[in-house]
Order: structure tokens, then C-alpha cells, then sequence
């Protein structure tokens, strides 16, 4: 198989993910925005991997818009995550070296913040290999449009003006949204998914970056 192009996910895939204490500290301060005392549960829920339900029942439970308070949400999430990396206790994989010798145009599709992804290209100075890169503004409507929805890989294939590209991915939400855009997958495999579970089928999988090159053509 050839491809045109090669697209990423973000967290777990070039950079480290974001610890679940970072997370839980990013939502705790979130609720003392609004004055609320949250319950533990609802800490949890809007940790990661937010769903829907998960961002009505919270909100419905202290009576908080729901657009304001995911704006705030994925600002602390995001400034929690900057202040990581800032301090180099997040920091990208060794292998991220490889993205030097791939002759295809690459993008970035994340459902982290757009500003985060923004600060870690410059940061570590990963922007100069990609042409696109996605993501998500802190609004309802682009949390909706996260995936496994195809949005924005549609979106950065459009800006490549490809249609056929790998996506390379760490979750089942990355599988399903190269499947629902019609694109093949690469599942990699980094050490804190070493017992994690699909319940889909990527068309690869792998252990690191370099793996990546023999399977485009």
C-alpha cells in the first residue's frame, strides 16, 4: 500500500500523554471557577475522554452552562499541560527523530487543545516537519466534532489536498476515525498501552515511529 500522506495523533504518539494527576488538578480547578465542591465522580468525568453524557450530567448536577464551563475546562487542562511541559516532566519520545527521514506530507489531528498543540510544536520544534495540524478550539461545537467523528482529519486532508493517508494513533478513537474517514490506521503500541485493549481492528500495529516507513510504498 502507498500513501500520501501521514497524519498523527498527538498524545501518546509523539509526545508524552498528560498524567492523570495533572488532569485531576486541571478539573479541580475548573469546578472552583464556578464555586462548586464537586463530587469525585464528576472530578473523574471531565478528566479525559469526555462523552456527551459525561459534560450534561456534570453540568446538570450544579446547574452550570455547559458552554462556559467547558471553556474553562480545556483552558485548565490546557495551562496544566503547558505547565508540564514548561517544566520538562513532559517531553517527547525518543523516536521522534524518525519524522526527519518521512518523504510524505504529515499533519497533526489531536483532540487535545488547539493552544497545546500550538506550544508543543514550537517548544520542542516538531512544527517545521508538519503542514497541517488540528487541534480542538474550546467550544461545544468542536468538542462534538472530536473523535472518532472524521472532522478534522477530513479537514487536514483537504489542507494536504490528498485523499489517501496513514493515520497513526494510540486509542481506539483514532482507529475508529481513520475507519470513519476512510483511511487505514497504525495502532502504536507505546509502553502505557501495554495492556490496553481494541476492540477494532487498525491495519497495522507498531512500537514505534520508525516502523512507520516500511508501510508506505
Amino acid at each position: 500500500m502507498s500513501y500520501d500522506a501521514v497524519l498523527f495523533d498527538n498524545d501518546g504518539v509523539l509526545v508524552e500523554p498528560a498524567t492523570v494527576s495533572t488532569l485531576r488538578e486541571a478539573a479541580t480547578t475548573t469546578f472552583a471557577e464556578f464555586g462548586a465542591d464537586p463530587d469525585p465522580d464528576h472530578v473523574d468525568a471531565i478528566c479525559h475522554t469526555v462523552t456527551p453524557d459525561d459534560l450534561d450530567r456534570v453540568c446538570t448536577a450544579y446547574d452550570l452552562d455547559l458552554a462556559e464551563f467547558w471553556k474553562v475546562r480545556d483552558g485548565a487542562v490546557s495551562e496544566a499541560q503547558l505547565r508540564e511541559l514548561r517544566a520538562g516532566r513532559t517531553t517527547t519520545y525518543d523516536d521522534v527523530d524518525a519524522l526527519e527521514s518521512f518523504e510524505r506530507p504529515l499533519g497533526i489531528v489531536s483532540s487535545n487543545q488547539h493552544a497545546t498543540i500550538e506550544f508543543m510544536l514550537d517548544h520542542f520544534d516538531l512544527g517545521r516537519h508538519f503542514e497541517t495540524y488540528y487541534g480542538r478550539p474550546p467550544t461545544i461545537e468542536a468538542f462534538h466534532r472530536k473523535k472518532p467523528e472524521p472532522y478534522f482529519l477530513e479537514r487536514a486532508l483537504a489542507d494536504l489536498g490528498v485523499e489517501d493517508a496513514l493515520f497513526v494513533g494510540d486509542s481506539e478513537s483514532d482507529v475508529l476515525a481513520a475507519d470513519n474517514a476512510g483511511l487505514d490506521s497504525a495502532f502504536i503500541r507505546r509502553p502505557h498501552r501495554a495492556d490496553y485493549t481494541l476492540s477494532v481492528e487498525p491495519t497495522y500495529e507498531i512500537e514505534s515511529l520508525p516502523e512507520i516507513l516500511p508501510l508506505l510504498g
